[in-house]
């Protein structure tokens, strides 16, 4: 007897990048009416990096996990106020969550640059005035 094919679900196949840089394909089946449906996204803002009790624009994801073709679970941090929560958003809202926390690390990165430079300069500084003074001998070294 030859298996049929079971033409009651729907295939979505996803890329996911992992950190490693390996590339793997996800492949989810959505059963028809007789099937679970899928999430149904929080009723949140969808700026998911601004805090919702304090409107600090520092949220970050604690965790986050796919929650179907087209939805993530993501658990979010405030370090504002400590108020944590978990929900269920649109893949729309997560990549546009995942561009701002981008931004913000392109931001971290340039201000510590700013400083690792500012710190060097001032050590260069201070090594220079040393050997101008003769503060500086063989056994230094």
């Amino acid at each position: 007897m030859s298996a049929q094919p079971d033409h009651r679900h729907r295939q979505f196949v996803r890329r996911v990048v992992l950190p490693s840089g390996k590339t793997i394909e996800v492949v989810y089946f959505e059963q028809g009416d007789h099937g679970l449906p899928s999430p149904a996204p929080s009723e949140t803002p969808t700026e998911l990096h601004v805090c919702g009790t304090c409107s600090s624009e520092l949220v970050y994801p604690i965790d986050w996990e796919e929650a179907g073709a087209s939805h993530w679970q993501v658990t979010l941090r405030c370090p504002n106020c400590e108020w944590v929560g978990t929900g269920v958003f649109e893949q729309e809202v997560v990549e546009a969550f995942d561009e701002e926390l981008d931004r913000g690390t392109e931001t971290l990165v340039r201000d510590l640059k700013a400083l690792i430079r500012a710190n060097m300069e001032e050590q260069v500084e201070r090594f220079a005035e040393a050997l101008e003074n003769d503060l500086i001998l063989p056994e230094d070294f």
